[in-house]
């Protein structure tokens, strides 16, 4: 993580960016266009969920940081990190003072319509324009943005997580709702049903998508295969742990101890238990041929 700032000044994208979809974009790419040449593009990124500082709340994810902060990176987004317990008790007038001028030269900030900071959340825009303003600072709000007639926000995405609509996930962060994590060993039973499958725990803090089997996209060496992922704890072999397992078509190949990127698309169906493993290998060929179809028609 990175705190080191540009010779320049500063414009700053406020907000709680967890997830990097279509709302937050609009802020960042307002944030890049407010830089221009004169100034440098940068992000207050929090070290950890407001809520679960505040609350307690075991809130999830959308997206890896890593991810995240290569997003950004590709943006020329310079991320600037902010412990949350360290400024939650700040006055408005304090975390402008002390944050905003002292420690990050703003410039000019950029946030969301709804953005809210000082102590309980007792500040909203028109309040941080009203303080920035005093300092020089100029501040751009951005308005709404709606999807299909309803604002976007992070609680409508991970609803639509949970409910496997993969689809509606995807459109709403304006990208693939995605995992990258290190292949471990399993059990091997997909070789004995014609289907080897990558076993992948999902990271720690990310949205669990709704247990059951999806079309996906797999990327690793720099290459990118049509998969077949199943999310779940696996009932017919009496599975516990939450895992992703997916078959790669057309590859056949060791990749234990690689780190493997998976993409979702599209739910294929729910989890279920099966009563015999010919039952089960009866049902993954219709899983892929569906898969296959899914793809075929998008393209």
């Amino acid at each position: 993580m990175t705190n080191k700032l540009s010779e320049k000044s500063n414009i700053i994208a406020l907000g709680f960016f967890d997830g990097l979809h279509t709302a937050h974009m609009r802020v960042l790419e307002e944030t890049v266009k407010q830089a221009g040449e004169e100034f440098s593009p940068c992000v207050m990124l929090f070290d950890e969920h407001p809520r679960r500082v505040l609350q307690g709340d075991a809130v999830s994810y959308l997206l890896q940081n890593e991810k995240r902060d290569e997003m950004l990176k590709n943006m020329g987004i310079t991320p600037l990190y902010v412990s949350f317990s360290a400024i939650k008790d700040m006055s408005p007038e304090e975390f402008t003072e002390k944050i905003l001028v002292e420690r990050f030269s703003a410039s000019g900030v950029v946030c969301g319509y709804n953005y809210r900071f000082g102590k309980n959340a007792s500040a909203d825009s028109s309040v941080l324009r009203s303080l920035c303003e005093k300092k020089g600072i100029s501040v751009t709000v951005c308005p709404e943005y709606s999807v299909d007639g309803s604002p976007v926000s992070s609680t409508r995405i991970r609803t639509a997580v949970e409910n496997g609509d993969m689809e509606e996930v995807n459109k709403l962060l304006g990208f693939h709702f995605c995992y990258s994590s290190e292949v471990f060993s399993g059990d091997k039973r997909g070789r004995l049903l014609g289907a080897p499958t990558i076993n992948q725990f999902l990271p720690e803090g990310l949205a669990v998508p709704k247990f059951g089997v999806y079309a996906s996209k797999v990327f690793f060496d720099g290459k990118e295969y049509t998969g077949v992922t199943n999310i779940g704890s696996r009932p017919t072999f009496q599975g516990e742990s939450v895992r992703s397992e997916t078959y790669i078509i057309d590859y056949s190949g060791d990749l234990y101890g690689h780190t493997v990127e998976i993409k979702l698309y599209k739910f294929i169906r729910e989890e279920k238990k099966f009563p015999d493993a010919d039952a089960l290998k009866k049902q993954i060929k219709a899983d892929v041929s569906a898969t296959e179809k899914y793809f075929s028609e998008k393209n």
